[in-house]
């Protein structure tokens, strides 16, 4: 018997970590045969160049889809989902997978999503159900409606696909492969690490050894004129503050230019000697450090999935993750300076909170691969013409 073909699609950075674990289940399933396709951001060097990391985790790339238009806003935005949906059907139709598997909410998710669905794929979609405070909300859900297989990370989010009319038997709660990396990082002691050495980097070289935090701000694609602004409420916050930062580049979305240009105008002119920048990190060497760390700062959605499994205190900024299930970890506040200030110190006198298994126990990549393998497939034959 043939093994099922799972094609999945890996297009920026968080992707790759959401579903790193499914891959790697996936690709040791006696029954199952991986195809990856690496594209968007996930390509690009002033990203990190994902797909170098990809490589190196031993997973091997079927297919290269370059298809992020320069500009970095909302009509670059909508041109990148429309050159992904011509370029991925090709791919689709080259690799003819018997499943394609997509990932949570990023606008280039649609792309796939659509090319999948108007060519008779059986389309899987990992994190569906959940709530957030920007456009991503409506890619999820539109993904949702798209889809045929819906992964979910918690109960809360299964519930609410089946209230958007989703057939309960094709709705799985399997956690989020995050967690899977966040439950080894836990369990083990944590390395050496000298991510300065090891990583690079730009900026003052900080002392870790008495603590420290990390910070990962993304624009708000609906805000996104204001990412600058808000950015810069956030660096003068952690500069003011004075405990060594180990700082994270913001994501390829509507606005990110607007991020970039606020930190690198204020690291020039500002000089902060406590904060150090950087623009990826593998994921385990990631949440290694922040498991180290004395909180995190931002609004990566990292802040409320992999630290509340952690037990890492979190002070979330603004409205991108309004509506997402949190853990005790977090304080959320404005873009405000002050108030980010007062938020780190109030999280800093406090007792470190426990960690709750909210997003997952760690063993989400080995259902996801058990359900992609049994799971009756929707469509037997291609529509050919």
């Amino acid at each position: 018997m043939a093994k099922r073909k799972i094609c999945v699609v890996v297009t920026a950075r968080p992707s790759y970590s959401r579903v790193r674990t499914a891959l790697a289940a996936i690709q040791a399933h006696p029954e199952l045969e991986l195809q990856l396709v690496i594209a968007a951001s996930a390509l690009l060097d002033r990203y990190g160049k994902v797909g170098a990391h990809i490589e190196r985790d031993g997973f091997k790339p079927d297919a290269h889809v370059y298809m992020v238009v320069e500009g970095e806003n909302l009509v670059t935005s909508a041109k990148t989902t429309g050159l992904g949906l011509v370029e991925l059907a090709t791919v689709f139709d080259n690799l003819a997978p018997d499943i394609v598997l997509t990932i949570a909410d990023r606008y280039e998710t649609m792309a796939t999503a659509v090319a999948a669905a108007y060519m008779n794929i059986p389309l899987a979609h990992l994190q569906g159900g959940e709530v957030t405070g920007n456009i991503d909300e409506k890619v999820r859900h539109a993904v949702t409606k798209l889809a045929d297989y819906h992964l979910v990370a918690t109960h809360k989010a299964a519930e609410r696909v089946i209230r958007m009319g989703e057939d309960p038997d094709f709705v799985f709660v399997t956690g989020c492969p995050s967690i899977d990396i966040a439950a080894r990082v836990l369990a083990e002691p944590s390395p050496d690490i000298n991510p300065f050495e090891k990583y690079g980097g730009v900026g003052a070289e900080v002392d870790l050894s008495n603590g420290y935090l990390v910070v990962m701000q993304h624009p708000v694609t609906s805000e996104y004129e204001l990412a600058r602004r808000q950015v810069t409420e956030t660096l003068y916050a952690i500069r003011d503050l004075g405990l060594p930062t180990l700082w994270f580049w913001p994501n390829v979305d509507a606005g990110s230019d607007g991020t970039s240009k606020g930190i690198r105008a204020f690291r020039e002119l500002e000089q902060p000697r406590n904060i150090h920048f950087f623009k990826d990190i593998p994921p385990e060497d990631f949440l290694h450090l922040i498991k180290r760390s004395r909180a995190i700062v931002g609004n990566s959605s990292v802040a409320i999935r992999e630290c509340s499994f952690l037990g890492v205190p979190a002070v979330n900024i603004g409205s991108r993750q309004d509506g997402r299930e949190r853990g005790p970890n977090v304080i959320d506040v404005g873009y405000d300076r002050a108030a980010i200030m007062r938020a780190v110190e109030t999280l800093l006198s406090r007792p470190r909170p426990q960690g709750v298994p909210l997003y997952g126990d760690g063993r989400a990549g080995e259902r996801i691969a058990r359900v992609l393998a049994e799971v009756p497939l929707k469509f037997t034959k291609r529509l050919m013409y």
